[in-house]
């Protein structure tokens, strides 16, 4: 029997107001974690703190 995943893309981007970006990021995974999603990867979009991350869970 094959495992079927469900996968969820998060951006987070830069913002001159509110949290930065490494808070927002972990309130999110926290979050996505506590909702089943497990981290795959963390890529840099650019190279100013915009952050794509690949989560997936199963289906």
């Amino acid at each position: 029997m094959s495992q079927h995943w469900t996968y969820h893309v998060l951006e987070i981007t830069p913002s001159m107001l509110g949290a930065s970006v490494s808070e927002r990021l972990t309130e999110a995974l926290n979050r996505l974690g506590a909702e089943g999603w497990e981290l795959v990867s963390v890529m840099a979009v650019t190279p100013f703190d915009h952050l794509r991350a690949v989560l997936k869970k199963p289906a």
